[in-house]
Order: C-alpha cells, then structure tokens, then sequence
C-alpha cells in the first residue's frame, strides 16, 4: 500500500461517527430537535441558544452561526438602534449580558462536543 493510500484510510477511520457526536451531545445536556424547514439538519438546544448541524466530512458540522430559540425561527445576533438584539424576521429580542454568556458557553460546549479546535 502506498503512504498517501495508508493516509487515506487513517483518515477515513479517524473521523467521528455523527450517531455517537449525537449521543455525545445529548447526555451533555442538548436536546436534539429536527425541523420540516431543515430536514437534513438537526438543531441542538440548551438554554434557549439553539444551532443546525448537518453531517460533514469531520463529522457533525455547525450549518451557520449559533443564535436564541425564537419559536421555530433561530434570532441571529445583530445590532439594532446601537444595541445588540436577536433577530428572526421582525421579530426580536434583547441580547442582554446574561443571554450573551448563555450564547457564548452554548458555542463553546458544543464546539468542544464536536472536536473543534477554534474558540469563539
């Protein structure tokens, strides 16, 4: 066998199995929710932040950025009138201190759940 074949292979079997992220994630405290408008997504929700992910090459993926619960809408964290709100459509919420560390750990936990490196 050649090396960049053995590689490959290494590779291949390396990479994590999106069942067990999924299990992974929901004994750390996620509940797993699946939507019509994304059906080959699968949301994860703690603390009202809620975000997609979709199976990737390395496993289980983010789709975008995480954001707050809204209904059945994700609010995307923008500024509005000087102030930071969560926006889904019209509809929005105050993105106060506490809602922005909740944010913030939620990316966190989860980034850790799903093997990524990067900090956010």
């Amino acid at each position: 066998m050649t090396q960049s074949l053995n590689d490959s292979i290494l590779s291949i079997l390396s990479m994590p199995d999106p069942a067990e992220q999924l299990q992974k994630i929901y004994v750390a405290g996620f509940e797993l929710k699946v939507f019509d408008r994304f059906p080959k997504c699968v949301g994860v929700v703690r603390d009202e932040c809620i975000a997609l992910l979709v199976p990737g090459t390395d496993g289980m993926q983010m789709l975008g950025t995480p954001g707050w619960q809204m209904g059945e809408a994700i609010g995307v964290l923008v500024e509005s009138g000087g102030r930071p709100v969560f926006q889904a459509k019209q509809e929005t919420v105050e993105a106060t201190p506490e809602r922005l560390d909740a944010l913030r750990r939620f990316r966190e936990d989860l980034g850790q759940l799903l093997g990524k490196k990067e900090r956010f």
